[in-house]
């Protein structure tokens, strides 16, 4: 058991055509548009003090370059004082660079983390603490390219790749959890994140403020976060009251 890291609930904002919009297993046919104006849902977001906020651009991941940088610069406006971390179709370190430049918190890396290691070591290098790599996976095996391809390569053995990197953490999603409400994998995090020394965030098929809470008891085992999108759309997650009982478990 390791030391108890701080712990945050993180709204999500997918962009998918300028809209905030929810994915179904990562499934670009499988869109929910939830609102026309992502700046607007931020606010919103805000306005419960939230610590951080998570924003991925869909149309960049499958694009392989970023897409919506008018949405998410208004978000980052929207925002305010509150972190955003983003991610999706950030593949070069100019990439990286420009994110960063526009007042971003903090970068993703998914696909390049796979494909291009080095490149990841090379802007946590550059970036303390503005890094974190995002895992995803079916059963187990790492999918790139927003989802559409899958891999051999263990989620285990691409997290140990970044141990010595400086990332500041792992994002990792269980696509097939992912916008179905079924409660995360937190049997497979855990066991992630008791294999890596960097924190790990959950993500992917929160449904209730229970997945939220039962997320946050496994802080003791490198977990320090948990990203709620569908649900909190929903109302299966209600922000205010779990936030108060994350407050509670402190």
């Amino acid at each position: 058991m390791g030391a108890r890291l701080p712990f945050d609930l993180i709204p999500a904002i997918d962009l998918l055509g300028g809209r905030a919009v929810r994915l179904s297993q990562g499934r670009y046919d499988a869109a929910t548009v939830y609102d026309d104006d992502p700046a607007r849902v931020a606010d919103r977001f805000a306005s419960h003090g939230i610590r951080r906020l998570h924003v991925v651009d869909l149309d960049g991941a499958k694009a392989g370059r970023p897409v919506q940088g008018d949405s998410i610069r208004k978000i980052l406006a929207a925002a305010g004082e509150i972190p955003v971390q983003v991610g999706g179709g950030l593949r070069t370190l100019e990439g990286v660079d420009e994110a960063l430049g526009w007042g971003i918190d903090r970068v993703i890396l998914g696909t390049v983390a796979l494909r291009e290691p080095e490149l990841v070591k090379r802007a946590a290098a550059k970036h303390p603490g503005k890094i974190v790599v995002g895992i995803d996976a079916r059963d187990g095996r790492v999918a790139v390219e927003g989802w559409t391809e899958g891999s051999e390569i263990l989620a285990v053995d691409l997290g140990r790749r970044f141990e010595d990197a400086g990332v500041a953490a792992i994002v990792y999603t269980d696509i097939a959890r992912d916008g179905m409400l079924t409660g995360p994998n937190l049997e497979a995090t855990a066991r992630l994140a008791d294999s890596l020394r960097i924190p790990v965030i959950v993500s992917g098929g929160v449904a209730t403020n229970a997945d939220v809470v039962a997320s946050a008891k496994l802080r003791e085992r490198n977990i320090c976060g948990v990203i709620v999108g569908r649900a909190i759309y929903t109302g299966g997650v209600d922000i205010e009251s779990a936030l108060r009982a994350l407050e509670e478990l402190r």
